[in-house]
């Protein structure tokens, strides 16, 4: 069966094929595409297309690999600081050490972002602020992680998603978190319930505790029911008009993707304190939101990517 998340990416190639005479093989309930053109033989496998070397999609995959890369490159990017599990950590000394982590939460009093190192699908992501919450949140991840990755917290104003070929920008849209606007009557809790679909529903429990959530804000306050930009977790695509902001995430995201070395990618961009720094690198580039919305644009740009895979 077709995996329903890998729906547009999946009739998109499909599409592709027919129309070029290319015989198409789905496998692996869809996570793997075999697609043969004569003595030609080219594989898809996730969302990756098969245009990005081991060593680049590897360096994309791996969170605190790739803040390394951006850094040495000098390209403006969020810090990820790389911690072990118990099967690794025996290899490099302190890798597992809370107390290392702690500093870091000392020295960030805003928090920190903990997340798993590897993996885009924005899932086992928290926010932590006490040694309480930092312990619980590791303890989280690395049950179903080998490693994780932790970043100090800012405050996003914006978020932009950057998909490149060969350093040419095919789509860029911002990330629009999902909000609630106040009456003074109804609770915060009773807002997001006439409006939130179930899985912003979800992360709102995760983000705010119930005083929060009872709390009636006053009319006309805007309230974001959401820290994250990750699509998953109820943001939704907006295509980027604004000229300047475009050309300066465009231009990032190029300076990244040289420095990885990758060709095909959609690369996060986000705005803290009125600068630009990359968030992400992702190799496997995944537009099901997007395609909902703008399914020829996400067909097009597909398929600019498999005339560079059939070149």
């Amino acid at each position: 069966m077709v995996l329903i998340s890998q729906r547009i990416f999946l009739e998109t190639i499909k599409k592709y094929c027919l129309a070029r005479s290319i015989a198409v093989e789905v496998r692996s309930g869809g996570w793997l595409v075999i697609m043969t053109r004569g003595s030609e033989r080219r594989l898809a496998i996730g969302y990756d297309i098969g245009l990005n070397s081991a060593v680049a999609h590897q360096v994309a995959n791996d969170k605190s690999a790739c803040a390394e890369v951006l850094a040495s490159a000098g390209v403006s990017a969020i810090p990820h600081t790389l911690f072990l599990g118990d099967k690794l950590s025996k290899h490099i000394p302190g890798s597992d050490s809370l107390d290392a982590m702690q500093r870091l939460l000392d020295a960030h009093p805003h928090g920190l972002v903990i997340k798993p190192n590897e993996g885009t699908s924005g899932e086992l992501v928290f926010r932590v602020t006490t040694r309480m919450q930092l312990e619980t949140a590791v303890a989280r991840i690395l049950a179903a992680h080998p490693s994780l990755a932790i970043s100090p917290y800012v405050a996003i104003e914006d978020e932009v998603r950057v998909v490149l070929l060969d350093a040419r920008a095919l789509i860029v849209y911002g990330k629009t978190r999902p909000m609630v606007v106040g009456d003074g009557i109804q609770s915060l809790r009773a807002l997001a319930q006439a409006t939130a679909t179930a899985e912003q529903l979800k992360t709102l429990t995760e983000d705010f505790d119930t005083a929060a959530l009872d709390a009636i804000p006053p009319a006309g306050e805007r309230l974001l029911l959401n820290w994250r930009h990750n699509l998953d977790a109820g943001a939704e695509p907006v295509l980027l008009s604004d000229a300047a902001t475009r050309d300066a995430c465009i231009a990032l995201a190029i300076k990244a993707a040289q420095a990885v070395g990758i060709r095909f990618a959609s690369i996060d961009v986000v705005r803290a304190d009125g600068a630009w720094n990359v968030l992400e690198v992702n190799s496997g580039v995944k537009m099901e939101a997007l395609g909902r919305q703008q399914p020829a644009l996400v067909e097009a740009a597909y398929s600019a990517a498999l005339d560079a895979v059939f070149a």
